[in-house]
């Protein structure tokens, strides 16, 4: 006789195995990104643009209602459903990236979105990210290919279709993300140096010649000679992002009394950091930095006690693309690196960003949990 599913049990089950320092870290960063978000689109920061004050603030409240579902969904799976889920869901999201070209909305000059009738606008690359780690997880860490250098290359074939297509769209950002995430699981698996610098550079290649003498991607070219030399180019969201943070100081201007709200539309995603900058001053950023850096310091010890493999390399490579990631949107903010137009995780506005970062923390959730056999 079929034993009958018991739900209470499970999710009992569940709680009990959880790693309750990474969950609250995951659960507080994502109510912090809400908090932003009411803050930098309430009546109190908007009131001088004439909109409506809670429009982004419930579109992204319902965002993460639904990140919530498939985050618990996808940490209480068990492991090797999980792997295979994913798996599937590369290939699904790989079409629909596929699709970019054909129903991709353009916007700003880069087909990145895509807008089917009545269906939410999304951005493939987010949710095709964290099924790209275990993929590439998956082949290297397989028994079935003896020889390591197989492993290797048939990564790439699986890695050089994405990068190809983001290149199209163009967004070097995602680009360059995929490319450095998937040299960190390269690199921890124990790659030749040699092999690896040499990959790394024919790549790094490819990408400057792109950037400097193909005319689809001179827009790159003028954010970097902008960012070297700022008399060059138009450098009015970056300066506007600078101006915020000095504005700021240590302890910020106070709630609702930031201005780069009504000068940079993009502030509640791209320039995020700035906006919390200016309002609650640069300490609170930098205690945001420290809790990225404590999440990521939790699962790296997990993985040093970590015997599979393939977990191992997933939480690698789960590490390194949210720290990437952060690194990038912080460094845009400060001005240490070109404008890029990379969210940041669990925190920016954005519906694709926020469902794709839930669907990697639900992996990551999933692989740090203890057996409840053990408990």
């Amino acid at each position: 006789m079929k034993k009958k599913f018991d739900l209470h049990k499970f999710y009992y089950d569940w709680w009990k195995s959880v790693d309750k320092i990474i969950l609250l870290l995951i659960i507080f960063l994502f109510s912090l990104g809400l908090f932003f978000s009411l803050v930098s689109t309430s009546l109190i920061a908007s009131d001088k643009l004439n909109t409506n004050s809670y429009y982004f603030f419930l579109k992204h409240l319902i965002f993460i209602l639904i990140s919530l579902a498939i985050f618990i969904f996808f940490s209480s799976l068990e492991k090797t459903k999980l792997i295979k889920i994913c798996i599937f869901l590369f290939f699904l999201s790989f079409i629909a990236l596929l699709m970019v070209p054909i129903f991709g909305t353009e916007v700003k000059g880069s087909r990145r979105w895509i807008d089917i009738g009545t269906l939410p606008r999304f951005q493939p690359i987010e949710i095709l990210k964290p099924f790209f780690i275990v993929l590439v997880a998956v082949i290297l860490s397989s028994n079935y290919l003896s020889k390591i250098y197989a492993k290797y290359l048939l990564s790439f074939i699986v890695a050089l279709p994405v990068i190809l297509l983001l290149i199209n769209q163009p967004d070097i950002g995602q680009t360059t993300l995929i490319v450095l995430t998937w040299f960190s699981l390269i690199f921890v698996s124990g790659v030749n140096l040699f092999i690896f610098f040499s990959f790394f550079t024919i790549i790094g290649i490819f990408l400057s010649y792109l950037v400097l003498f193909v005319p689809k991607f001179f827009y790159i070219k003028k954010r970097i000679l902008s960012f070297i030399d700022p008399n060059t180019g138009n450098n009015y969201q970056s300066e506007r992002a600078s101006e915020a943070i000095i504005n700021g100081g240590f302890f910020g201007r106070g709630l609702g009394e930031g201005k780069l709200n009504s000068k940079i539309p993009e502030a509640h995603t791209d320039y995020i950091v700035s906006v919390i900058s200016e309002e609650f001053g640069i300490i609170l950023v930098i205690l945001i930095m420290f809790v990225y850096l404590f999440l990521a310091f939790t699962i790296a010890k997990k993985i040093d006690d970590e015997n599979d493999n393939l977990v191992k390399l997933i939480l690698t490579g789960s590490i390194s693309i949210l720290l990437i990631q952060t690194y990038i949107h912080f460094g845009v903010n400060i001005r240490i690196l070109p404008t890029t137009g990379m969210t940041l995780p669990f925190i920016s506005y954005g519906g694709s960003s926020i469902v794709g970062t839930a669907m990697l923390s639900g992996i990551i959730l999933n692989l740090t949990k203890r057996t409840v056999s053990n408990l």
